[in-house]
């Protein structure tokens, strides 16, 4: 018997990335899916985002380890299918337990120059697409009477500045916020709701040519060993970023028994960052 025997959960951004790691390891312990991610390009991102074979893969993995999992083509900022999403996950599936509002991007500006639509993109879909999350899929979770999980991806941008990402610190500072009362509003219902918050992690999302320039901007052309002696000076302990698989684990216990008191908290995992 695995950890999440007989639960569901409901994951964004599970096309590849963090997203697809916790749907793995969650159906792993025994969870099965309900897997939601865009494999439209987002405009105003620098790098290739999801695709649909990103996301067929994600099925692939999950139907490997003998799970189930309803996979659907959905962008966070669209709430009506969000709630489709919800629902035929629900219907198929009978249960919603967990919802991991994962799914998020990374642009760079400098403050003052940055475009409203660069700005707008990332808080429509970093701060309100998560929202947009819980809003469709935790009223299941409400009405199965058993208690349950929110986990939302923050960062450690939310603790720690860095400059040219402002919109993106502002939107996942602002996760923290809206996670505590969350935290209050749904703890009479045994729901709990955390955030956690990476460092650097092995993705898409960090791996590309736009997020080596704003590590290396000493550089024309950085590489990744480039981007990667620069991402060393991040951390207290001697890496340059941790994997997807130790978010997915930190996810784990978060929704897990393992932290079945737990709530309420910021969930660091960023090797020794703020150190």
């Amino acid at each position: 018997m695995g950890k999440l025997e007989g639960k569901v959960a409901f994951i964004t951004g599970a096309a590849r990335g963090q997203g697809r790691s916790h749907a793995v390891r969650l159906a792993q312990e025994g969870a099965d899916i309900i897997a939601v991610d865009t494999a439209q390009q987002v405009a105003t991102v620098p790098y290739d985002t999801a695709t649909a074979a990103d996301l067929e893969q994600t099925v692939k993995e999950v139907e490997a380890l003998d799970r189930r999992i309803v996979a659907s083509e959905v962008d966070v900022r669209d709430l009506s299918a969000l709630h489709k999403a919800a629902d035929d996950g629900f219907a198929a599936l009978g249960r919603i337990d967990i919802v991991l509002a994962n799914a998020g991007i990374s642009t760079m500006a400098p403050t003052l120059e940055m475009e409203e639509e660069q700005w707008q993109t990332m808080i429509d879909i970093n701060l309100t697409g998560v929202w947009k999350t819980v809003r469709a899929a935790a009223p299941h979770i409400v009405a199965g009477g058993r208690g349950g999980a929110i986990v939302l991806t923050s960062s450690l941008a939310a603790m720690w500045a860095n400059e040219n990402i402002a919109h993106y610190s502002a939107a996942k500072a602002g996760l923290v916020g809206f996670m505590q009362v969350l935290a209050k509003e749904l703890a009479p219902q045994s729901i709990r709701v955390n955030t956690v918050h990476p460092t650097t992690v092995a993705t898409p999302m960090i791996l590309n040519d736009a997020t080596y320039q704003l590590f290396r901007p000493d550089l024309a052309a950085p590489t990744r060993d480039d981007f990667e002696v620069a991402a060393r000076e991040l951390n207290a302990l001697p890496i340059p970023m941790v994997e997807p698989v130790d978010i997915s684990e930190a996810v784990l216990y978060l929704v897990s028994d393992s932290g079945r008191y737990v709530t309420g908290t910021t969930h660091v995992v960023d090797a020794g960052g703020r150190l």
